[in-house]
């Protein structure tokens, strides 16, 4: 079960990040997480919002380069090797983890990450099968 995440791409200057927050904030549309990464010129603001699609249309409308991708949100055991646990299901599985991020809240005794992997249909069921949850849209928005 994979959740629609936006990346922005953004110059990287002071205030740039500012265009997109108040294009966001002027739609009424709230960024319950958000990571931020430089690649040097450029950076890439990587947003989870409910409302993907206005979110999307806005910011492009606002002259915004946006790209869609498809992640998961694994619950995670927050302890010593919980992350550990989750790489032995995948590096077997030949499941390529690109990039993660953790979500500042928990479900639980559980911590939250977002995940983008090359093959996430296969990550979820093998996930799943040793006993992992994945949360959907409307658990992962529920705690946002």
């Amino acid at each position: 079960m994979t959740l629609k995440q936006l990346s922005v791409c953004l110059e990287n200057k002071p205030g740039r990040l500012g265009h997109p927050c108040k294009v966001l904030a002027a739609a009424g549309i709230n960024i319950p997480t958000l990571c931020l990464a430089d690649t040097g010129k450029f950076g890439i603001l990587r947003i989870m919002i409910r409302e993907w699609e206005k979110a999307r249309d806005v910011l492009e409308k606002a002259g915004c380069v946006v790209t869609i991708s498809d992640v998961l949100a694994i619950e995670i055991p927050d302890h010593p090797g919980g992350m550990e646990s989750i790489l032995a299901i995948l590096e077997p599985n030949a499941i390529n983890i690109e990039y993660m991020y953790a979500f500042t809240l928990k479900r639980g005794s559980n911590a939250i990450m977002i995940v983008r992997v090359d093959k996430p249909d296969q990550a979820s069921k093998a996930l799943h099968k040793n006993g992992l949850s994945i949360l959907d849209a409307a658990a992962f928005f529920t705690l946002a």
